[in-house]
């Protein structure tokens, strides 16, 4: 699962791949105060068949910060500087090969002024010159989606793509149309909101092990909401790796692991006991921590537990459920494979430090984000399908129907 922090730097920072030569120009688009210049003089200049265009127009604001660059027609650009207007801070950049096209290295940005200047000489060696200050659009104005899993990464057969933007989505059709996911396994994949500021996507069935999946954003300049418009431009490529899914059976109090389709590990558990009991339904592990701290006033059960190194912790819902080792159980009457002891969570067999021989560290060695856990014959109710990534708990019916596209 991203963090905060990791999250917003990829979706900030990661546009530095466009294509040389495959830069669009803005809404902002057109010639900025060219002037000619030769040593030929003032007739021979106005005949210089070179044109630059600065895709960002002097004066503008709302100026994208993933396509903005310099392009020239009948002609080679011989020089772009391109610096923060306010500082005077180089903004590093690079030429086509054909001297045809500059764009700055990394994504620009948001809310922030920047000044371009360029030169430009055609087939005779007349020159030709373009300047440019404008500002790129505002945070106030413009929206992000963070999202997961990362790129690159290799996850669980249940790991839904799902997008957390950070303003409230007006125009959904609009936004879910410019994100599209595929599959290597040809299964048809699907968007479904969750409200205004979460979407994620999924197939009918787990991904198909092994397969890869591509999430291609184009939000750039994308009206979201009335004035507020994405600024995200990236392709995104994640791999399936083999499928495991974990089954909790609160009857027996036992998990039973299946990798592939075959059963690899029978292991003894302890679910919720009976006042706190753990939610039933399929969920999928978004985050791992070797040790975590576990404070019941987060979960509002007062000053029920505050464990400071809770060991091999699995998140399955935003709410707080997790499958976590458990080293405090009575040693003379240990409750593994035998009775539900704890507030909700799933606990395994450990030691304090987490590094023992233990079914808890065997299970979160063996486990990677991504791999489902299903519950049943649980007292409690079915888990909701937002309550983590877990809207494999919804009918494929409904999940379609939750779709803007």
């Amino acid at each position: 699962m991203t963090t905060p922090d990791i999250a917003a730097r990829r979706a900030l920072g990661a546009c530095a791949a466009l294509m040389i030569g495959a830069l669009t120009l803005t809404a902002c688009g057109g010639s900025a105060n060219a002037d000619n210049n030769d040593k030929g003089g003032k007739d021979s200049a106005k005949t210089s068949a070179a044109k630059i265009v600065i895709s960002a127009k002097n004066g503008s604001t709302g100026a994208s910060i993933n396509t903005t660059g310099v392009k020239v027609s009948d002609g080679k650009l011989t020089d772009v500087k391109m610096t923060v207007a306010d500082s005077g801070q180089a903004v590093p950049g690079s030429l086509s090969a054909d001297g045809g096209s500059w764009q700055p290295k990394e994504q620009l940005e948001r809310g922030t002024k920047y000044a371009i200047a360029a030169t430009a000489k055609d087939g005779d060696g007349r020159t030709t010159a373009a300047d440019s200050t404008f500002t790129t659009v505002s945070s106030a104005n413009s929206f992000i989606g963070t999202y997961t899993p990362d790129g690159g990464t290799t996850v669980g057969v249940g790991m839904p793509v799902s997008f957390r933007f950070d303003k409230a989505i007006g125009d959904k059709k609009a936004v879910q149309s410019h994100i599209n996911v595929t599959s290597s396994s040809g299964q048809k994949v699907v968007g479904h909101w969750f409200g205004t500021q979460r979407l994620d996507f999924r197939p009918e069935e787990y991904w198909k092990a092994g397969s890869k999946v591509t999430m291609k954003i184009d939000l750039d300049g994308v009206e979201g909401a009335n004035g507020v418009y994405g600024v995200q431009k990236k392709t995104v490529t994640f791999t399936v790796g083999r499928s495991q899914v974990s089954t909790v059976d609160v009857d027996t109090q036992t998990m039973t692991v299946v990798r592939d389709g075959k059963t690899i590990k029978s292991v003894p558990i302890s679910a919720g006991s009976s006042e706190f009991s753990t939610y039933n339904g399929q969920m999928v592990i978004s985050e791992k921590y070797k040790k975590l701290r576990m404070d019941s006033r987060t979960v509002n059960l007062a000053d029920a537990y505050d464990i400071k190194d809770v060991p091999n912790a699995m998140r399955l819902t935003t709410s707080g459920t997790f499958l976590h080792g458990n080293y405090w159980y009575n040693k003379g009457n240990p409750p593994f494979g035998r009775q539900g002891t704890s507030h909700g969570c799933v606990g395994l067999q450990d030691v304090r430090g987490g590094q023992g021989d233990t079914p808890s560290k065997w299970f979160y060695d063996n486990s990677i984000l991504g791999d489902v856990v299903i519950v049943k014959n649980s007292p409690d109710k079915n888990v909701t399908p937002d309550n983590g990534l877990n809207g494999w708990n919804m009918a494929w019916s409904q999940w379609v129907a939750g779709s803007a596209a």
